[in-house]
């Protein structure tokens, strides 16, 4: 017979519950559905948003909570309750403590990442996010493959942190870009010499934290699947999980977190809650984020809110196990962003939620906009990182032009004929006027610090608006990526699971992208993906424990 005081199924941010757990006093057993820890958090930017915690305070940033409290009444606009996003400035300080007492990680301020709407009440310009430092993933020594790989690996062995990408980007365009470059490459390739292994962004928080469970002994049962909950008297008493073939039963006390991740890979959820033209392929979360153990949930009563809703970010459909990132590449000078029929929609450099939510937003006939297509020169090629992996003046990938994922011509008038685009040589010489004028009175590109962030500050008056006049073009697809579907168990404030008439289940907790989104549809800053998921579930713990309510 298996029994703890408390089961966290997943193991993404579902490590840090299981910390948060271990730091109040109980037995906890983690299982994951993979073969190896970290899921989705692992292949993330390892960034986090959690306004006020003590990194922050060190470097300086002291948080008001009252202008907190009223930028996140302004970004959610009432989709979830304020005591719901309260707990995660109430007790998101106190779960990075966690982290930082309970793993062997060391953390950054991201400075100047700018929250994901600063220019309303009580947002922020110089930011509120933080994230781990490069982390020798060689000191898990035999469990080192037990953490998830990334999806596309770095050409070269260099941890690059979320904090050092916005400069990396620009090593074609700043010195700044070779001086950030130099000793990543350094810590890279002199830890191999050492016989170290740093890895950065999700890999390491995921790695830290994995590290944090084994010095404490915590079991880890991976492969290991959920295929029920056990209730009694309508409490949920334990897990149902199937390993190694057969079905074992585990009691838990205390309670049952669950932390398993959304539905982004499950093709006939997305199809049911979400869109038709939504390809679970374009995901950026782990394979594993099937969706069943919210479906589990809801069979015990769960009601499920924000299905909807998706951590959308832009991406370009490119063959192989993940598609192309694209961040900075809408931010800079020398690009725009077009529907099928050649025509700007949006303001290419807002934040990639909203602009997954533009693209995917309903519209008529006339204007399609999945896929639509980023259109850019041969200057903006020579410049900039491109795809996530491609660098300044390294041609397109063949691969995409034989998929039909990538055009080329030598003047605009030819690459609207390709396209099939009449209009798109009056949308560039359009959108030129306005580049060559610093202001985008279309769309309001480079208005917001957020914009500019990921700007090229060697481009004045506005560095993310820049003329497309230097041949050949090119026009590459861009499609609705997520970073993970966000809806899922209705929790409270406790990250207790809900009943659809408001009462609580007892013993089952949702945390991560297995709950709804605790800011509603909005992303209100770089990491609030994996930040939220930190900070419920160690509320989640310290409720189990009788520590909160």
């Amino acid at each position: 017979m298996h029994e703890y005081d408390v089961v966290v199924v997943g193991s993404g941010t579902g490590m840090a519950a299981a910390l948060a757990a271990v730091d109040a006093g109980m037995s906890v057993l983690l299982i994951e559905k993979s073969p190896t820890v970290g899921g989705s958090t692992a292949l993330s930017g390892g960034g986090f948003w959690i306004p006020g915690n003590s990194i922050l305070r060190e470097n300086g940033q002291h948080e008001d909570p009252e202008r907190l409290r009223t930028y996140l009444r302004e970004v959610t606009r009432g989709e979830v309750t304020d005591e719901r996003w309260q707990t995660h400035i109430d007790h998101g300080p106190a779960a990075v403590d966690v982290l930082r007492r309970m793993t062997p990680l060391s953390f950054q301020f991201m400075p100047e990442y700018a929250d994901y709407f600063p220019e309303l009440e009580g947002g922020s310009a110089t930011g509120r996010a933080c994230e781990p430092k490069p982390f020798d993933i060689k000191r898990l020594g035999e469990h080192r493959t037990k953490v998830i790989a990334p999806a596309l690996a770095a050409p070269f062995p260099m941890p690059i942190t979320s904090r050092g990408y916005k400069w990396l980007n620009l090593v074609a365009r700043s010195p700044r870009g070779v001086m950030t470059a130099a000793p990543l490459v350094g810590l890279g390739i002199g830890g191999l010499a050492l016989k170290r292994e740093y890895v950065a962004g999700g890999q390491a928080l995921a790695a830290g934290m994995f590290a944090g469970l084994l010095a404490r002994g915590v079991p880890v049962w991976t492969g290991t699947a959920l295929t029920d909950l056990r209730v009694e008297d309508g409490r949920v008493v334990g897990v149902v999980v199937e390993r190694d073939g057969r079905d074992v039963t585990v009691t838990a006390r205390r309670g049952v977190i669950l932390a398993s991740g959304g539905f982004d890979r499950n093709p006939a959820m997305r199809k049911e809650y979400q869109s038709d033209v939504v390809d679970g392929s374009w995901a950026f979360g782990t394979p594993g984020d099937t969706g069943e153990v919210i479906q589990i949930a809801e069979s015990h009563g769960a009601d499920l809110a924000f299905m909807d809703a998706a951590w959308w970010f832009p991406a370009i459909p490119v063959p192989g196990p993940m598609p192309g990132a694209m961040l900075a590449e809408r931010s800079l000078p020398g690009q725009i962003i077009v529907n099928g029929h050649g025509h700007r929609f949006m303001n290419e450099a807002v934040n990639y939620m909203t602009a997954g939510q533009i693209i995917t937003s309903k519209h008529s006939p006339e204007e399609p906009h999945v896929p639509a297509w980023q259109v850019f020169d041969q200057r903006y090629r020579n410049r900039y990182l491109y795809g996530g992996g491609l660098f300044p003046r390294q041609p397109l990938p063949q691969e995409w032009y034989d998929a039909g994922i990538a055009k080329k011509a030598d003047s605009l008038a030819e690459l609207a004929r390709v396209l099939g685009m009449p209009d798109l040589p009056a949308t560039v010489e359009r959108f030129n006027l306005l580049a060559n004028a610093g202001r985008d009175d279309d769309f309001g590109r480079g208005d917001s610090a957020y914009d500019r962030y990921y700007g090229d500050p060697s481009v004045t008056p506005n560095p993310c608006l820049g003329p497309i006049d230097d041949g050949p073009f090119y026009a590459v697809q861009v499609v609705p990526g997520d970073l993970g579907t966000c809806g899922g168990v209705r929790a409270d404030k406790y990250a207790r699971a809900m009943r659809a008439d408001g009462s609580v289940i007892d013993g089952l907790y949702a945390i991560g992208n297995a709950a709804s989104n605790a800011f509603g549809r909005v992303y209100p800053g770089p990491g609030a993906t994996v930040g939220q998921g930190i900070s419920f579930g160690y509320a989640a713990a310290r409720h189990a424990a009788g520590l909160l309510g």
